[in-house]
């Protein structure tokens, strides 16, 4: 359930991404012209994404024992970390993402266009890459490869058409009430994460005060998290309606 949520909405806002360039490139009448090079951007953000995951594996393959369940634990604690980090950061940057990523289309193209589009393209889709990566490395250690692959694949596959579907105006969907859903999921994964984590140094060190000690970590920082999560979207919607007034 983890891996799907997570590809389904990191997958979803690189679709959103993509598709404000592409949106932004058909209004200005450039698509044509800069199609190729957004593309090529987004593949090498797919691949440097699938590189860091191999990676990460790989890694992990050469280690046993007590080093291997200390790196799986490490990895975790940094995932859960990352993506509750994002999850603020987006909420954040969200009235304003749309206009920064035209800006620097636009900047893209005064500057020669080519490269310089396809870098941004790589930038707003491997954030999402990199962040699933290690999110889906850290799942997998948790719940096993077979699920995680196959839940992450179905959420990806979902994050693709629904992103598709959106770009192409077949759907109505609220935004906000999809981030709000999503984020408060990731948080309450991430919580998880920080469970096993904490949970899998406690067995290493033979520590049982540390075992017992994680569902109450665990529950700390979901609950705390989600509070604070909560309330800066309440603040946010209260800010909007004000200005909607004035």
């Amino acid at each position: 359930m983890g891996s799907f949520v997570i590809t389904l909405r990191e997958g979803f806002e690189a679709a959103l991404v993509a598709g404000l360039i592409f949106a932004y490139l058909s209004k200005t009448d450039r698509l044509r012209e800069h199609a190729r090079a957004v593309w090529f951007g987004i593949s090498l953000a797919v691949l440097a994404s699938a590189g860091l995951g191999a990676l990460l594996f790989f890694t992990v393959g050469e280690l046993e024992g007590n080093a291997e369940s200390i790196y799986e634990g490490s990895a975790m604690i940094i995932a859960a970390g990352v993506v509750t980090w994002m999850v603020f950061w987006m909420r954040r940057q969200a009235a304003t993402i749309g206009q920064h990523l035209r800006s620097q289309v636009s900047e893209s193209i005064k500057s020669g266009g080519g490269v310089a589009l396809a870098a941004v393209a790589f930038v707003g889709v491997a954030r999402e890459g990199i962040e699933t990566a290690l999110f889906l490395f850290a799942s997998v250690q948790d719940s096993g490869a077979l699920i995680s692959v196959i839940a992450g694949l179905a959420g990806l596959a979902a994050a693709v058409a629904l992103g598709i579907l959106f770009y192409r105006g077949a759907i109505r969907l609220d935004l906000r009430k999809f981030f709000t859903i999503t984020s408060l999921l990731v948080i309450a994964f991430a919580a998880f994460l920080l469970y096993s984590a904490v949970h899998e140094f406690g067995e290493v060190s033979g520590s049982e005060a540390l075992e017992m000690a994680a569902p109450a970590a665990a529950l700390v920082y979901g609950g705390g998290f989600a509070l604070l999560y909560r309330r800066d979207s309440r603040l946010a919607a209260g800010q909007a309606r004000t200005e909607a007034a004035g």
